[in-house]
């Protein structure tokens, strides 16, 4: 069984960056593709960014563009995104989620629990 556990929410204003963490364990690590989503409240949960498990190649939404970045680090069996420029309608439960090999995105077959980002303005 696989298990993401996330970390870095928090509140920040307009204009400020974090740092999100997703550590995976549970199985290999790099079988997976990773990515973030986000679920704004009233709204459905959407795709924000991930990273292929194949070549590190990465995607985006396009209203993060220029402003997170995603990353892997295999050493210690974790993704990251970092978010910089926020802005308030970046407001969101983030998720961390993983897929096999099988699974077409952005259909997943794990998710972290979530974690809150609060943007000011």
């Amino acid at each position: 069984q696989v298990q993401l556990v996330e970390s870095g929410g928090g509140l920040v204003q307009a204009g400020g960056s974090l740092r999100l963490s997703c550590v995976v364990s549970g199985r290999t690590f790099m079988r997976y593709t990773m990515g973030w989503f986000r679920q704004a409240p009233g709204k459905e949960r959407e795709f924000v960014a991930r990273i292929s498990r194949s070549d590190g190649s990465t995607y985006y939404e396009d209203s993060v563009k220029g402003r997170f970045t995603i990353s892997r680090d295999a050493a210690k069996n974790a993704v990251s995104l970092q978010m910089n420029s926020l802005k308030p309608e970046d407001t969101a439960i983030y998720y961390c989620a993983a897929a096999s090999p099988l699974t077409a995105w952005p259909n997943v077959d794990y998710w972290g629990q979530g974690t809150q980002i609060t943007v000011s303005s």
